[in-house]
Order: C-alpha cells, then structure tokens, then sequence
C-alpha cells in the first residue's frame, strides 16, 4: 500500500498533471464566460433577426397524440449547433492570442548586431592576409 501511495504521489506531483488540471479548472470558468456571451448576448440578437425568441421552442410534431406527443425537436439540435460554433469560435482566438503572445516574448531579438570577433579569428585573419601577400 505504501508503494502505491508513492507511485500515486509521484504521479500527481508531475508537471503535465498540475498544468492539466489548472487548464481544467481555466477551461471550465473560461466555459462559463462563452456560455453567458452566446446565452446573455448573442443569442437574443439571433433571436431579434429571425423574429423568436430561441431555437430551442422549434419542433416538429410527429403524431399529436394528446397523451404522448411525439415531437422531433430540431431547434434543440440548432441551439446545440450555434452554441458549439460559437464556443469554438471564442477558444480559436484565445489560442490564437495566446500563440502570438508566446511567440513574442519567446522569439530572439532581431536588431542584435554581430558579435566581435575573438583575438585569435582576428590573429587568423592577419597571418591569412600575410600569407596571400607572400604568393
């Protein structure tokens, strides 16, 4: 028991495991965020466009039976659909702002200017001109 105690610690302990679980938590608030945007924002706009008030009321009736209706409820699947776009739309961004934000502060200084050459390079250089000169 002691061992697998270890191993577990071990395990938990490595850095993909924290950095996985902190984007977990970052990914469930950052859900959260896009949820109320396409809920709160977008989809009253859509709503005020296509003249309803959400897609969600939409279906088709199969059989109107009084007792157990039987719908094909396809403005769930569209709500569903315009929520996943959306969603993937706003983490698409964020990645691409975080890349380019990484990629700024991790890419090399251009306007560095050379590096002077040692002594020896320089000594080298001298004794090569000195002996294209004897030629």
């Amino acid at each position: 028991m002691k061992n697998f105690i270890k191993e577990f610690k071990e395990f938990a302990m490595q850095g993909n495991v924290i950095d996985m679980a902190v984007g977990v938590v970052i990914g469930g608030a950052f859900g959260k965020i896009v949820s109320s945007l396409v809920a709160d924002i977008i989809m009253p706009i859509i709503g005020l466009i296509t003249g309803g008030g959400s897609f969600d009321s939409l279906k088709l009736v199969l059989r109107d039976d009084s007792t157990n209706p039987l719908t094909l409820n396809y403005g769930a699947f569209l709500q569903n659909t315009v929520d996943f776009i959306i969603i993937a739309a706003c983490i698409f961004v964020a990645v691409k702002l975080m890349n380019k934000l990484l990629t700024k502060k991790s890419a090399p200084a251009v306007d560095e200017a050379p590096a002077e050459p040692s002594e020896e390079v320089k000594l080298l250089k001298d004794i090569l001109k000195e002996l294209k000169k004897q030629k």
